[in-house]
Order: structure tokens, then sequence, then C-alpha cells
């Protein structure tokens, strides 16, 4: 049996009690919304964190985890090959290729130029990449992604380029302190996502990642598949 490098004790105590206190937010928040828990994901967030927290959240069971920062990403998959990686950040085309080598899936692809360069370089004998594109719902400058309005024609090309799949959106709205305010841009997602499932009946169309450490009950009220969180997991960012 492997052995990986864990925290110390107080630290794995503590990030036990995280996780288990967001998993019992997202199963009350399922509840509420009149879904099972099982179909929503958490991802757990874990850009900035050394590999020892990953290696104690994933021994509570957690498989899936985010990374916005290459560099520091591969350095955890190089350790970590038996986790499902998923790059969540920004993306520079001089970066593509790694990302199209080592993850699993790609949640922030913002322009086509990025698709197509993933397809390209995602090795032959790997499965297909799986892909969310990216959408600025909030309409936000400092935001990059799909308008909604783009997003169709966009998601019509990236279904044709063989070496990625295709699998649903992703975004980060603007922020909003109530939960009808947080909920109004989610709903026009999840709407956006059944017109894309609509267009496109052939593609596996199944994923919607919204919702993060502040507004979870929103985003799976609306419908959310796939929650990104990092602070309530592994806690303020280093």
């Amino acid at each position: 049996m492997t052995t990986h490098a864990m925290p110390d004790a107080d630290t794995q105590a503590t990030l036990k009690q995280n996780f288990d206190t967001v998993r019992q937010r997202l199963h009350a928040a399922a509840e509420q919304a009149g879904r099972s828990v099982d179909a929503i994901q958490l991802l757990a967030v874990s850009k900035t964190k050394p590999i020892e927290y990953v290696n104690a959240i994933a021994e509570q069971g957690q498989t899936c985890f985010g990374e916005n920062y290459l560099q520091e990403a591969l350095e955890k998959i190089e350790q970590r090959p038996d986790l499902t990686w998923h790059f969540i950040g920004p993306i520079q085309s001089n970066k593509t290729k790694p990302i199209a080598e080592q993850f699993d899936w790609v949640e922030s692809v913002d322009r086509l130029k990025i698709a197509r360069r993933l397809s390209s370089q995602r090795p032959p004998e790997k499965d297909p990449l799986n892909i969310l594109l990216e959408v600025n719902i909030s309409d936000q400058e400092s935001k990059a992604g799909f308008s909604p309005k783009e997003v169709l024609e966009a998601a019509k090309e990236v279904q044709t380029l063989r070496n990625l799949s295709l699998r649903g959106l992703m975004t980060i709205p603007a922020p909003s302190d109530t939960l009808d305010a947080q909920r109004q841009p989610l709903a026009k997602m999840r709407e956006l996502l059944t017109q894309l499932q609509q267009q496109l009946p052939e593609a596996p169309l199944d994923t919607l990642s919204m919702g993060m450490s502040g507004d979870l009950e929103a985003a799976v009220l609306e419908g959310s598949t796939e929650v990104r969180i990092g602070t309530d997991l592994f806690g303020a960012r280093n």
C-alpha cells in the first residue's frame, strides 16, 4: 500500500472537520432543493495548499481536486496520479500543452483558440479531455469567459474537436449578499445548459460547475452538478 505524507495531527483533525462540515452543508442544500446529494460533485480546490493537505482530504474519500496554478499543480499530479485533476485557472496559450497532457478536466476554457490548442495537444493514447466552457454570466469586465450570446456557437465548434469531450459550463458570477440575488445569474446558467443540451443532443452535456464557499446553497438550488470549494475546506489561501 502506498503511504502519502500527511500534515501534523492537529491539521489533519481540522481538515477532517472542515470536510465533514462542507459535506453536511452539501447534504442540507441538496435536501432543500429536493435533489440527491449524489448528483452533486464536490471539487476540492487545493491551489496554494501543500500535497500533505491534498492527501489528508483524499483520505476522507475525496477524489477530485481543482488547481489554478500550473507549475504547482503538475508537482501534485506527479505525486498523486491516482486522483482526478481539474484545471480551473486562467489559461495562457503557451501553457496549453502540459494542461492537455496532464489534466483530466479543464473548466476554464474561455476562448476557442484555447479549445483548439488543447485538442491538438491532447495525447492520442489518452481519453478525450473533458472540458467546460467558462461563461461570464454577470458580464464582468474583470472576468474571462464567453458571453451567454456567444456560448452556443462556441459549443458547436468545440463539439467538432475530436480530442475534447464537451461536458458543460462553468461560471463565477459577481458576488451577491442574499440568496435570491445569488440565484439569479445561476438560474440563467441552468437555462443556458438546457439550451445547449437541446442544440447538441449528441454531446454528453451533464455538468454545470457553479457555486463556491459563499454561494454553495444558491448553486445547488439552481441545479449545479459540481461545487468548487477551497477556503471552507483548506482554510484561507496562502
